[in-house]
């Protein structure tokens, strides 16, 4: 019994003995196999911002913009354009009342240059993009002769076709012409006035006036008119555009982009097409 009781004793001091042994450490973990750069993942590209911008413009533009539209989207993917015309004062108003605009480009210098004193344009993106001539017309197959700005108080000449002088440049512009020839009071009550330049030349294509005054550009696109006389640069301010990037636009980067397109040689090509200059 007593050798029986020994050997319980010694196996159960062995059990205990295993039982209370320190554990293994546990093994480390390996490091996953250097990777070359070459073989890194790249990180995703962020995405291409897309933008929306809107560009308020002198009716005059309508056509030479209708195609720039189309090169400078397929130029610059992500951006697309879309226009608001009108006569310059109008649409200088509009910003000035906070319409959302993105670009304005003028017919005049001095519409700009009411938005510039109220800190409604970027002043460093304003640049003059281009010029035109003011012409005297009449419709294609008009009777009307008259070779001269001076011959406009011929008693013939009943409906004669300008832009409202207060918000369209080229009526300010044809004022200036009369008042230099000292014609304006003579042509006054014979007056028939367009809310913009193409308006104008709608009531000289239509027949509803003899002439109308209109930019050289104008009426380079029209069949259903002629010119009869071009007006001397020195009868009115210089007939220049200026364009800048409207300061509370959402989309200034995309309409700098704009801008410089306008004035790239794809942008004057297009202009020149047109008849501007």
């Amino acid at each position: 019994m007593k050798k029986q009781l020994l050997a319980l004793c010694t196996s159960l001091g062995l059990l205990l003995t295993a039982c209370s042994g320190t554990p293994a450490a546990p093994q480390a973990a390996q490091p996953a196999p250097a990777t070359s750069a070459s073989e890194s993942p790249a990180a995703p590209a962020a995405p291409t911002e897309k933008a929306e911008i809107l560009v308020s413009a002198a009716a005059s533009l309508t056509d030479a913009l209708n195609e720039l539209k189309s090169t400078f989207e397929a130029d610059n993917p992500g951006i697309t354009v879309s226009y608001n015309f009108g006569s310059s004062g109008k649409l200088a108003q509009q910003i000035g009342q906070g319409a959302p605009s993105d670009v304005f480009l003028s017919a005049s210098a001095k519409d700009m240059n009411g938005l510039e004193e109220k800190q409604l344009i970027t002043k460093d993106t304003r640049q003059d993009f281009t010029k035109n001539d003011l012409v005297l017309i009449t419709g294609a197959s008009s009777s009307v002769t008259i070779d001269s700005f001076e011959k406009l108080t011929d008693a013939s000449l009943k409906h004669i076709a300008v832009g409202e002088p207060e918000t369209v440049p080229a009526g300010r512009y044809a004022k200036e012409v009369m008042d230099t020839l000292k014609i304006g009071d003579s042509v006054k009550d014979r007056l028939v006035y367009g809310s913009d330049v193409r308006q104008v030349l709608t009531f000289v294509e239509s027949g509803n006036a003899e002439v109308g005054i209109v930019y050289a550009s104008d009426a380079l696109i029209s069949k259903n008119v002629k010119v009869l006389a071009t007006a001397k640069s020195e009868w009115h301010k210089p007939i220049v555009y200026p364009g800048a990037v409207v300061a509370a636009s959402e989309h200034a980067d995309a309409a700098k982009t704009f801008l410089s397109y306008l004035t790239s040689d794809k942008g004057k090509e297009i202009l020149k097409k047109y008849g501007f200059q």
